[in-house]
């Protein structure tokens, strides 16, 4: 049985990666933060899953309790909110901390290191993403994050190990951040209320986090049998790419035109409408062909069904 370990599993794109593995037959050993205020989320996979309370520099207790490992995930990073963000001085710990979970997977003898990424590394640009583009972050979120790439490329090889960048686009989903537009979408319509929006007219693209999971699973799979591949960028993303006001119309639809939807009214981050048009050939190329298998439409009416489900089982 082979081992893992994964960090951030309490977050939205961690608990479904966990979910993933344990299914797949994988013994999931889960780094938590002894402080941590949703470490009840994991109660769900039972003794599927090894919880480890413990800090990420606790490289001794790591090794002691955990011994053995085939593979890190780390998906763990802090200030990702509004308020944070922009904070340099947050920012710089969350590359501190993630070096340092390299550190930890090679006292493992572990062979594969992932990380997440962001699409926010790429910046402003009108130009196709792909991974050798060069990148222009706007926020600190994103340099640090582009920061943590370039280091961990150098820290991975000389730990021996795999290594791969996971740049993630929308992902969506029950359980993804509610002030995210589809979520929002979805909680306000069917209120009746109105929903104030940018004049989304730019390019956007969404992926159900079903398939960002089995996407980033088949990956893992192909990198372990490649003997070749060293270390790579990967953009996690849809195939569809479209103006965002298609998704959002969509979705006014799949909910039979319940509230309003009032376009050009939203107050723009500072670095405005962005357009992102990712390019996903070198996903597809590592792992043979992988394709999502949710069309938009089917990702959120499943997104909606399990909200429901979830509020039954609780009343």
């Amino acid at each position: 049985m082979e081992r893992i370990v994964i960090t951030g599993a309490t977050g939205f794109l961690g608990k479904n990666l966990t979910k993933k593995f344990c299914e797949n037959g994988y013994e999931v050993w889960v780094l938590v933060r002894p402080e941590s205020k949703s470490k009840d989320k994991l109660n769900e996979f039972g003794d599927r899953v090894h919880v480890l309370e413990c800090s990420i520099y606790d490289t001794d207790r790591i090794k002691n309790v955990i011994k053995s490992s085939d593979a890190w995930f780390h998906f763990a990073w802090g200030g990702v909110n509004r308020e944070e963000i922009d904070s340099s001085e947050v920012q710089n710990q969350n590359i501190r901390m993630s070096l340092c979970a390299i550190q930890a997977a090679k006292i493992l003898g572990c062979k594969v290191f992932m990380d997440a990424g962001s699409r926010v590394e790429y910046g402003v640009t009108d130009k196709i993403m792909k991974e050798s583009l060069e990148c222009h972050p706007v926020n600190e979120y994103g340099k640090a994050k582009l920061e943590f790439y370039r280091e961990a490329v150098e820290a991975c090889k000389k730990a021996d190990m795999k290594y791969c960048h996971l740049r993630f686009f929308s992902v969506y989903g029950y359980g993804d951040h509610p002030w995210s537009i589809i979520s929002t979408l979805l909680h306000e319509l069917p209120l009746g209320n109105k929903v104030k929006l940018s004049a989304c007219e730019h390019k956007w693209n969404f992926m159900y986090i079903d398939d960002a999971i089995d996407a980033v699973y088949a990956l893992y799979l192909a990198v372990i049998r490649n003997h070749t591949f060293e270390n790579g960028i990967f953009n996690i993303a849809s195939a569809d790419t479209r103006k965002l006001k298609e998704f959002v119309i969509e979705i006014h639809k799949i909910l039979k035109e319940e509230g309003t939807l009032e376009f050009g009214t939203f107050v723009q981050a500072k670095e405005g409408a962005l357009s992102i048009i990712p390019d996903i050939t070198a996903l597809q190329e590592i792992t043979a062909g992988w394709k999502e298998q949710y069309i938009f439409e089917k990702g959120i009416k499943e997104t909606i069904r399990k909200g429901i489900s979830e509020t039954n089982e609780k009343n």
